[in-house]
């Protein structure tokens, strides 16, 4: 597995446990990354997502509030809404990323660990979101 999607892959496993315990954003990280021996690369980008989109959370919930077409936030999976959250906030905020390779990472993340219809579900509202992002 490339850096950047083992990356993603831990910034969901972070997020998802912060979102179900409401634990702080750097106890979180430091217990994740205490236990397992990564590469700084992967932990600095991990890291960077996580701390990302959780600064910006009240805009990335409002931009899938606004684009999920009649699933609250609170109702999402919680797999789902973290992917959402970490992609968005890569897509808005990560200008260095093509936002259909966040799309592609989302959408990956979403087939190995979400419902079985997660990764149509991810797709719809991420393309939505980076065709309006695309065109401002």
């Amino acid at each position: 597995m490339r850096k950047r999607s083992k990356a993603r892959e831990s910034a969901l496993q972070v997020l998802y446990q912060i979102d179900v315990t409401g634990d702080p954003v750097d106890a979180v990280l430091n217990q994740y990354w205490h236990t397992r021996n990564r590469n700084p690369e992967v932990v600095d980008f991990a890291n960077e997502i996580v701390k990302g989109t959780i600064e910006h959370l009240s805009e990335i919930d409002t931009t899938i509030s606004q684009h999920s077409e009649s699933w609250e936030i609170s109702k999402m999976p919680i797999v789902d809404r973290n992917i959402l959250r970490f992609a968005i906030y890569e897509i808005l905020y990560m200008d260095d990323i093509p936002p259909k390779v966040t799309i592609d990472e989302a959408v990956d993340l979403a087939n190995d660990y979400g419902m079985p219809n997660s990764g149509k579900f991810i797709n719809g509202v991420l393309d939505k979101i980076m065709t309006l992002h695309i065109s401002q």
